[in-house]
């Protein structure tokens, strides 16, 4: 399985991204999926997860403002990011089970 993510770049404060994560390969739809970040200095964080049946999960800082879906017949998870904010830069991987893709930069400029 390889998973090409897309959709990062430079926002500003209070502004919006998706980011998109396609997968190719071997898939399995039951698979939970998500999103991941990493800013400069810190350790991975888990930003938002999605299982097959629907089911979310979402950090804290993200909750109102992040959201996530999946969609099965075109092997892609999206991040919807609103009312972004400086703490919110990082490289954002996406997963699928175990499978991490290669991460996108988002930078929120103040």
């Amino acid at each position: 399985v390889q998973l090409q993510a897309s959709g990062g770049g430079l926002v500003q404060v209070g502004g919006s991204l998706r980011l998109s994560c396609t997968a190719s390969g071997s898939i399995f739809s039951g698979d939970v999926r998500g999103w991941y970040r990493q800013a400069p200095g810190k350790q991975h964080e888990l930003v938002a997860l999605m299982g097959s049946d629907g089911s979310t999960n979402y950090l804290d800082s993200v909750k109102g403002r992040f959201t996530i879906s999946r969609d099965n017949a075109k092997n892609t998870v999206y991040l919807q990011m609103n009312s972004l904010k400086p703490e919110d830069t990082a490289v954002y991987y996406c997963v699928f089970g175990r499978t991490w893709g290669q991460g996108t930069q988002v930078t929120v400029s103040s």
